[in-house]
This record gives structure tokens, C-alpha cells and sequence, in this order.
């Protein structure tokens, strides 16, 4: 019996091969950089030194997680800017596909459709660094396309860069136009799987266009929109360390510094590996709390979840 068992699951191996070869580069790729680096995390709870290597150095136990949250001035400061730039990319990010989707899923004019399809795409296939450099041109004082525009009537440039108070707005704005296109796509790939008669149905029971796009097309990506929101509420302190980087200045640091941001200046520029790591693995559990607390709100109100 159990030689026949292996007979069968190598010959389900064998018969399987091309597909295991497709997905092999995948399979190394979260191997090579996502599961073998969580070795790393021991070094949150040791006084790690370079000299001595992981295992030598002396263990401190939640020291460093300690020494951040409850002795560290900056941790609120830090808290509440990670937070709130994830809550509204959250807030005016994540709806934007959707809309974007349901009226392009109502155009029948196919060359238009294509058109902004394609012209929505393009910015996330450039560079954040590009990204930053366009945004920095655009808002420029000296030239700048929207300081231009606003000089037509008669107002003063302003200095967007400088300013704290206008970071959040600039980075989630920015984010929204460089990301649209891209999360369109899955939702016009569900909206393709609604049944047509559907449609059909709400037209001979007199629906307008409206009513059909209410009725039958939001309700039938629901399940795509809570798998994703679930994702997204998951990485709500997840804000990307690239962008931030390249937009904030020391001038706009207390709206605009967040855990990554500060995670680089303690564990690259001063050599702190221990304490950038316990920031990380912080960031990582509240991360994990918020997706598992999010998939579970969402099995309880819809029945619709990650697992």
C-alpha cells in the first residue's frame, strides 16, 4: 500500500513537472527573500554586535521593544504619522479603481476605453524616484505647472515641499494617481465575471444605468473588494520607506516621519541593527493583528475572507 501511494505521487509529480517548473522562480524568490530573512528577527531581542555575530551576542529580551515604545519621545509622533498616511491612502486610494472601473465598464465607446485605460496605467510602471521628481517639478515655486496655474489668479507661489501640513495631502494624491490604473485592472477582471443576464434582467425590470451599476455590478466584485481591503488593512502601517524618503525633508518630519523612515536613520546611519530590528518586528506584529482582525470582521458580515 504504501509503495503504491509513492508510485502515485510521483507519477502526480511527473505529470505535473512543467507546471512545478513554472512555479519554481516564484517559490525561490519568497524562500530566498521572504522566509529565510525572518531569521533575522532573533536580532531584535539581542544586543547584536557586528563583531560577535547573532548567536555570541548577549540576549536582552524585549529591551529594545520596550526602549521604543515607552521611553522613546518620538514613538507617538511616529504612531500617529504612519497611521494617518496609511488611514487615507486607505480612505481616497483604495475607492479610486473601483470608481475608476464602474465608469469604464459603462463606456462603449472602445477606442476612449482603451485610451484611459492605457493613460491610467502608465505611472505604475515608472519609478518612485521619477514619480518624486515629477511631483517636486510640478509643485516647484519657480515654475512649477500647478504654481503657474495658481499665479493665474493672481495667488503667490507656494512652497508645497516646506510645507508640514501639506505632505499628507501631496503623498496620497500622488500615490492615487500613480496606482490607479494598475488596481483597475483586477476590477474590471471581475466585473467580465458577472453573468450578463444579470443585466438583462435589471433592463426588462426597467433599472437605469445607475441602478444596474448599483445593484448588479458593485454587488457582484464584493468579494474582490473585501479580499483587497482586508490586504490593504494589513498593511496600513506597511507605508512604503521609498517615497516617504524621497519627498520628506527635516522640514515636514512631523507630518511626514514614519516607522520605516525612522527604522533607516536608527538601523543604516547609526548602526542600531538591534533596535531598527524590534522597530520592524513592532511594525510587522500590529500589521498581522490588523489583517487577521480585519479577515475576521469580514467572515462574520459577508462570509467573504482570506481564509
Amino acid at each position: 500500500m504504501r509503495r503504491t501511494s509513492m508510485s502515485s505521487v510521483w507519477k502526480r509529480l511527473d505529470d505535473s513537472k512543467y507546471l512545478i517548473l513554472l512555479f519554481l522562480p516564484a517559490a525561490l524568490y519568497y524562500l530566498i527573500f521572504e522566509y529565510l530573512p525572518m531569521f533575522g528577527v532573533v536580532v531584535a531581542f539581542k544586543d547584536y554586535n557586528v563583531f560577535k555575530g547573532v548567536w555570541a551576542s548577549d540576549w536582552v529580551g524585549l529591551k529594545y521593544f520596550s526602549t521604543f515604545i515607552f521611553d522613546n519621545p518620538d514613538f507617538p509622533v511616529l504612531l500617529r504619522n504612519t497611521f494617518l498616511i496609511g488611514l487615507y491612502s486607505l480612505i481616497f486610494g483604495f475607492p479610486a479603481p473601483i470608481i475608476l472601473a464602474l465608469l469604464l465598464n459603462e463606456l462603449r465607446h472602445v477606442v476612449f476605453k482603451r485610451f484611459v485605460q492605457t493613460v491610467s496605467y502608465l505611472p505604475h510602471f515608472i519609478s518612485n524616484v521619477v514619480i518624486v521628481s515629477m511631483v517636486v517639478l510640478f509643485l516647484s515655486p519657480d515654475g512649477g505647472l500647478i504654481n503657474n496655474i495658481l499665479g493665474l489668479f493672481g495667488i503667490e507661489p507656494i512652497y508645497f515641499m516646506s510645507l508640514s501640513s501639506m505632505f499628507r495631502s501631496i503623498y496620497v494624491t500622488s500615490g492615487i494617481w500613480q496606482g490607479i490604473g494598475w488596481g483597475t485592472i483586477i476590477y474590471l477582471a471581475a466585473l467580465t465575471s458577472i453573468d450578463p443576464s444579470l443585466y438583462e434582467a435589471a433592463e426588462l425590470d426597467g433599472a437605469s444605468r445607475f441602478r444596474k451599476m448599483w445593484h448588479v455590478s458593485i454587488p457582484g466584485i464584493v468579494p474582490v473588494i473585501i479580499v483587497l481591503l482586508i490586504l490593504n488593512i494589513g498593511g496600513l502601517l506597511g507605508t512604503g520607506f521609498e517615497k516617504v524618503f524621497l519627498l520628506a525633508t527635516p522640514m515636514v518630519y512631523d507630518t511626514a516621519d514614519i516607522f520605516s523612515t525612522y527604522t533607516y536613520r536608527v538601523g543604516i546611519q547609526q548602526g542600531n541593527f538591534s533596535y531598527a530590528t524590534a522597530i520592524g518586528v513592532f511594525n510587522g506584529v500590529v500589521g498581522f493583528v490588523l489583517i487577521v482582525t480585519a479577515n475576521f470582521i469580514a467572515r462574520r458580515t459577508k462570509e467573504t475572507s482570506l481564509w
